[in-house]
């Protein structure tokens, strides 16, 4: 417990939040993982009665060893993780660098996973013992959705409950709309079109789907979605003709919101646009759902029906440009507590 004496300025954590990563892409690694994920209610809201024994029975003895084999093939080797632990420890240490430059000492940076390592009860403990008696949480998803900005909120309280002196806690709104967010995919956008030799017929801004059902309950994200890519559109001047949005990543059997990628980017190479490019501003970095779902499964659908050009746009990841974004929501939201 901090001293209640002291009359040094509070220091304050800064926690970033990502979705999660498995340990390895064996089957008992990926078994965990995926337990974990798809045992959150937020994702997946079906009785336990009914989906517990088709998790475990099922979908546990089958999907560890598919999907272990997507993650092993865009696995980081080299540091024995995934793409998304690589992407937001350096993502960290940006804006680290940056809060440091700002605010000097009185700040801490760190990450943590929803789901899998490193926890956010086990980043939350260390900023508490490190001094912190204020604690912006920061879930790096810059629409909002019950699945994943409000699943990470959760483990972010879930953890404050488990402390015996809880700091004062904060956490960020969706980012969606923001001038600085909008102009980074902008950038980004810009840069990659320049290194082609012909423009693609069309950008998909592909992003990650839902249910319609939790559309109809309420849930603000495909709203949001959708208002990121009309900015967008704004941004670079060109019209609805030249972009459009997607859903991905599509699971189980009841409706999720339309029009899905892989279906679209397929419609679209029949009905004469052949070259086409992908980007997926929902992402904050590159996963298991970019590298791998579209590089690849969406990609082939198009080429199968007819695509000759296929060119996908990195996420952010730790771009200068992104950095700067990510920086100026965290000062916003750090306002009151820190001059």
């Amino acid at each position: 417990m901090p001293d209640i004496a002291d009359t040094s300025p509070d220091k304050i954590g800064i926690l970033l939040a990502n979705l999660g990563t498995p340990d390895g892409h064996d089957y008992w690694s990926m078994r965990r993982y995926l337990g974990e994920f798809l045992s959150d209610k937020r994702v997946i809201d079906y009785p336990s009665w009914k989906w517990q024994p088709i998790l475990q029975l099922i979908v546990l003895t089958k999907r560890p060893f598919s999907s272990g084999k997507a993650y092993k093939s865009i696995w980081n080797n080299e540091a024995d993780e995934s793409p998304l632990l690589t992407i937001t420890k350096q993502q960290t240490a940006k804006i680290a660098d940056a809060m440091q430059a700002q605010y000097g000492d009185q700040v801490m940076v760190d990450f943590c996973m929803r789901y899998g390592n490193p926890s956010t009860h086990s980043k939350v403990q260390k900023m508490i013992a490190a001094g912190c008696q204020k604690i912006l949480f920061v879930p790096l998803y810059p629409q909002y959705a019950g699945a994943t900005s409000a699943t990470a909120n959760d483990a972010f309280f879930k953890a404050l409950m488990q402390e015996t002196w809880q700091p004062a806690a904060r956490t960020i709104e969706p980012y969606y709309d923001q001038p600085l967010y909008i102009d980074a995919l902008a950038q980004s956008v810009e840069r990659s079109y320049a290194a082609l030799e012909t423009k693609p017929d069309i950008l998909v801004c592909s992003y990650h789907g839902v249910p319609e059902r939790y559309v109809t309950q309420g849930d603000p994200y495909v709203d949001q979605c959708r208002k990121t890519t009309e900015l967008l559109r704004d941004r670079l001047g060109w019209t609805d003709a030249d972009i459009v949005s997607t859903f991905q990543s599509k699971f189980g059997p009841e409706e999720w919101v339309k029009p899905y990628t892989v279906e679209e980017v397929a419609r679209l190479a029949e009905s004469g646009k052949t070259n086409i490019a992908v980007c997926a501003p929902a992402f904050s970095a590159d996963c298991i759902e970019t590298l791998e779902e579209i590089n690849e499964e969406i990609k082939h659908s198009f080429q199968a029906a007819g695509g000759k050009v296929f060119t996908y746009i990195p996420c952010l990841n730790d771009d200068d440009a992104h950095v700067r974004a990510l920086t100026a929501v965290i000062a916003q939201n750090l306002t009151g507590w820190i001059s």
